[in-house]
């Protein structure tokens, strides 16, 4: 999993740049922190869910 991606930011109002601030492996799957680089916005992936939905 690369270290940046592109993501909607909701207190940016649009996409904008996150960049993975943590990662560790759980029964679920994959858990990994996210982080606008903008405002500091975070959101979480578990597996490929996404926490912001």
């Amino acid at each position: 999993m690369s270290l940046e991606m592109e993501h909607d930011c909701p207190s940016c109002g649009g996409s904008q740049e996150f960049y993975r601030s943590a990662s560790t492996t759980l029964h679920l799957g994959e858990k990994t922190k996210w982080r606008c680089t903008e405002c500091d916005y975070g959101f979480i992936l578990i597996d490929g869910i996404d926490s912001t939905q």
